[in-house]
Order: structure tokens, then sequence, then C-alpha cells
């Protein structure tokens, strides 16, 4: 698995975490949907994103993204 792949997967279960957390627990796990999707979005722009240089830390191996 490739970094983008990772990082991709990470965000894909972190929302859908948050989304369940929503639906059992409370509307204000929303939020940390939201923080994830801007995250996102911020890391589109600028190329830095928290989780890739976590996953590069860990042994990944480098993508075309990231």
């Amino acid at each position: 698995m490739t970094l983008d792949r990772a990082v991709m997967a990470f965000a894909g279960v972190m929302i859908i975490i948050s989304l369940v957390l929503s639906q059992i627990h409370s509307p204000y796990w929303l939020l940390f949907t939201a923080f994830v999707g801007l995250n996102l979005l911020q890391a589109s722009f600028t190329g830095i994103c928290p989780a890739a240089m976590i996953f590069k830390k860990l042994g990944v191996k480098s993508g075309s993204a990231f």
C-alpha cells in the first residue's frame, strides 16, 4: 500500500466511524467529519498532510501525491 492510498483509507475510515458515532451517540461527532474533510481540502492545496507525515514515519512507501 502506498502513502496516498493509506491516507485515503484512513480518512475514509475516520469519516465512517464519525458518522456511525453521530447516529449512535451524539450529532456533535459530525464536527469530526467536518474536520477530516477540511484537513483533506487543505492538504490538496498545500500538500501538507499530518496523517501522511505519520504514515511516512511508520515506513509506508511514498506515493505520487505525498
